[in-house]
């Protein structure tokens, strides 16, 4: 087994690292040496061990700002006292039951109080779980089988929620017609075939693909504001079009909401004038532990429902509605209310003008996109639309790998595609620190690829 070094062959085990030494522990008994592939990279990934507020201190004792906030889960930093204090109180209760508790009918009223469309929630535990569960939901309910997505998107790790994640020009097809592409080896080319996939934010090219299956449709899947695709907001008309195909057609228009359910009080759906039929949650509302949950009409939401004559979708989960979790994610979002929303908010607003401002100091051919209290860098001259224009070229990858290098030896955590998820915790000062080192970052980007100089 290959086995990472930062030292000569023969080196003795004080001269490494301590997440070095844990990484060669780590590669007998885990593949690769982790649990999620989105925190490995080379020599090594790094090791945690404390977190407060918008810090985190890794095992060699060094302390960065936290901009990743595991990968948006986490809305108001690190051990947050008041979430703390609740959680603690209620594992001295227990933590699992198998019987239902109290707080999860609170927790229950307070989302649907917050979002008109939330007639009826399910909680589960996890994104993932949550966005598989609304799709079963829309086949139950519909009748059909297949599900319409946005090329590129991210929905999770389900058969048919993941296909096209990772689509490329070698096997992406026309625009006009995206392939269904899997992720993963071996998907069944059953769910790749019962996947139908729309290009983001264009209607004409959308509708046209959607009515070759205005029969066979369950749902269609649509996240707002995209991470993959370029955190760039769903266009009003897209939206717009989408559900209005929907009802025409007896389908339903289904929301992930497992990152974007920070931007506005009632998620990003409050910003347009149609509401999805369901909307899949996840990340913050947990308050820091796993979560999911899916909510919306209380026609669709029966088909869970074991008090009806024959349940069309059996529905269980041995941890979910879990008090220690229902109990972090209530307190969480009660201190996630209309002030905090908009102070975060303004503080990505605030975040966004900074990095154009050193994109322009810098001449360096990038862009920022996002919604809220989130953002994401590329590098690329023109902000990109969807995911086409997104997908990097070799010299925008290569920059990249340089400027996240970059960040992360200067104290900055990002997410792997230079994107950031804010927290409460987090001042305008640490969004002048992030400029302050994406602009040497910009520039040592520019030393190794001139290309990437605006002309």
């Amino acid at each position: 087994m290959m086995v990472v070094q930062t030292q000569i062959e023969g080196c003795d085990m004080l001269a490494k690292s301590k997440s070095l030494q844990l990484f060669e522990r780590a590669q007998q008994v885990l593949p690769g040496g982790v649990s999620r592939n989105t925190i490995f990279k080379l020599p090594h990934p790094d090791y945690a061990v404390k977190g407060e507020g918008c810090y985190i201190t890794d095992i060699d004792g060094v302390k960065r700002l936290d901009f990743a906030n595991n990968m948006a889960s986490l809305i108001h930093g690190h051990a947050q006292p008041e979430i703390t204090q609740a959680i603690i109180e209620q594992v001295q209760k227990g933590t699992a039951f198998t019987m239902a508790t109290e707080v999860e009918i609170e927790y229950a009223e307070l989302l649907c109080s917050r979002v008109p469309g939330f007639e009826k929630i399910r909680f589960v535990n996890s994104g993932t779980e949550a966005v598989m569960a609304m799709l079963k939901a829309a086949r139950a309910f519909t009748g059909r089988s297949k599900i319409a997505k946005v090329e590129g998107a991210y929905h999770g790790a389900y058969d048919y929620a993941e296909v096209s994640q990772t689509a490329s020009p070698a096997n992406w097809g026309e625009e006009s017609m995206p392939a269904s592409v899997p992720v993963a080896a071996g998907t069944p080319k059953g769910a790749l075939n019962d996947v139908i996939v729309i290009p983001y934010n264009d209607t004409e090219k959308s509708l046209a693909i959607l009515d070759e299956h205005r029969d066979e449709i369950a749902g269609i899947l649509l996240d707002p504001v995209s991470h993959r695709v370029g955190m760039v907001p769903a266009d009003d008309e897209f939206v717009e079009a989408l559900y209005q195909w929907t009802r025409e057609n007896n389908a339903l228009l289904l929301f992930d909401e497992v990152i974007t359910f920070r931007v506005g009080f009632g998620g990003a759906q409050e910003r347009y004038n149609v509401a999805p039929d369901l909307t899949a949650l996840g990340k913050m509302i947990g308050g820091g532990f796993p979560v999911g949950a899916f909510a919306g009409r209380s026609d669709v939401m029966q088909v869970l429902d074991p008090l009806q004559p024959k349940v069309l979708l059996p529905h269980s989960g041995t941890f979910s509605a879990n008090p220690v979790t229902m109990t972090a994610g209530l307190t969480a979002m009660r201190l996630f209310d209309k002030a905090a929303i908009e102070k975060l908010n303004d503080l990505g607003e605030f975040a966004r003008q900074q990095i154009n401002r050193v994109i322009e100091k810098v001449g360096i051919k990038a862009s920022v996109t996002g919604s809220g209290s989130m953002f994401r860098v590329h590098l690329k001259e023109c902000a990109p639309t969807n995911y086409r224009e997104t997908y990097p070229t070799n010299d925008e990858t290569v920059g990249m790998k340089i400027l996240l290098n970059h960040l992360f030896s200067h104290e900055i955590i990002m997410i792997n595609t230079c994107s950031a998820m804010l927290s409460t915790a987090m001042a305008e000062r640490d969004v002048l620190f992030l400029a302050e080192q994406l602009e040497s970052g910009f520039e040592s980007v520019l030393k190794e690829i001139p290309a990437l100089k605006r002309g």
